[in-house]
């Protein structure tokens, strides 16, 4: 009993030693901030590795430290030195080839265009390999999935040893460290019915942050718990396994909470709701999914609105808690072409930016 006592009130102390980002109004456009741009002049913090194209084993570019670096971040290699090396060595190699078998790409162990412009997406700060072992393509068996249900096309994933919450905490509630909008709060109770309309889990805010079971977040830059945010782009947010339940997002980024975020005038916007779905998926035991149209799928482009859970999300979660009585068997009524968007590509029709929000915390939120 001393123990739990002494581990909750651990977490309190922890939660409360760093400050959360707090947010201001813009009453209009003219209060956007300037285009926000990385200390290095790139617009994201992984631009520089397309410099790195057609690299390959047995060759020694500047810069490639990092990049072992970002895929040490990642597990895709383990026990890292003190200081890595500019050569492209076996090392980054194995870990190349596990990332592009992860994430569908033809299996090269070289910087293809197609794998750095993978790399250089914008990505949840969860690793895609923990302790060394991976359940995505990497890691698959033929006997991953044994029952009648489930199948080994799917690409859902867990945390090692499979936590989830117990079946006596199943009404979680959720809090905020940061004072924030009714519209803002709105944007985390639609992604939380995403996973509650699948499964028997509920979710309820609560205004007390410190004893909610979810504890949400905007940080910036290193903030207490080992995994730093790194401004703009780059990491997006991250979430700790059952039953921890920190929710963190980075406070530098351009998050937007209304408004149809494919015509952002922002080349940075970011996609609240589509962030904060993914990352509840953490929260509930699930890992990254190699599915690309899974909400799990560890990369999201930014001005890009990706809500809806897909078959492997569900298939995923359910295995976990099993289903909410009252699911038919659809998320949502939205059409496929309308669960993944981007501004990368031609339109029928291009919109005005239309009445909404932008929050950009760390500027603060811009009514448009």
């Amino acid at each position: 009993m001393k123990r739990q006592i002494l581990v909750v009130v651990t977490t309190i102390l922890f939660s409360l030693s760093f400050d959360s980002v707090s947010a201001r109004f813009f009453p209009n456009i003219t209060g956007l901030p300037p285009l926000p741009f990385s200390k290095n002049g790139t617009l994201a913090p992984w631009d520089a590795f397309t410099k790195f194209a057609g690299c390959r084993s047995g060759e020694k570019r500047d810069g490639l430290a990092k990049l072992k670096q970002y895929f040490n971040e990642f597990g895709y290699i383990q026990n890292a030195p003190s200081n890595f090396s500019d050569d492209f060595d076996d090392e980054l190699e194995k870990a190349l080839r596990v990332y592009q078998q992860n994430f569908n790409l033809n299996v090269t162990g070289e910087l293809d265009d197609q794998t750095l412009q993978k790399i250089v997406l914008p990505r949840c700060g969860n690793a895609d390999i923990v302790n060394g072992t991976t359940s995505m393509n990497s890691g698959k068996s033929a006997s991953f999935h044994t029952t009648k249900h489930f199948h080994t096309t799917e690409h859902f994933t867990f945390f090692p040893g499979t936590p989830r919450w117990p079946d006596h905490r199943q009404d979680l509630t959720y809090g905020f460290a940061d004072q924030l909008t009714d519209e803002v709060k709105a944007v985390f109770a639609r992604a939380f019915e995403k996973w509650s309309a699948v499964t028997p889990l509920t979710f309820t805010p609560t205004d007390s942050y410190i004893l909610a079971d979810i504890k949400i977040g905007f940080f910036t830059g290193d903030h207490g718990d080992g995994e730093p945010f790194d401004g703009v782009l780059g990491t997006l947010a991250h979430a700790f396994s059952p039953t921890n339940g920190r929710l963190h997002l980075d406070g530098a980024e351009d998050w937007v909470v209304a408004g149809d975020v494919r015509t952002s005038p922002l080349p940075s916007a970011v996609d609240l709701e589509s962030v904060a779905v993914h990352e509840i998926g953490h929260l509930l035991g699930l890992g990254h999914s190699s599915d690309e149209n899974a909400i799990m799928y560890p990369t999201i482009s930014s001005r890009t609105r990706k809500v809806e859970l897909g078959s492997d999300d569900v298939e995923g979660i359910q295995y976990l808690y099993g289903s909410n009585p009252n699911y038919n068997g659809s998320t949502s009524t939205t059409s496929t072409h309308e669960r993944e968007t981007s501004d990368g590509g031609v339109r029928d029709s291009i919109s005005r930016w239309s009445l909404g929000v932008i929050l950009t915390v760390g500027f603060g939120f811009v009514l448009l």
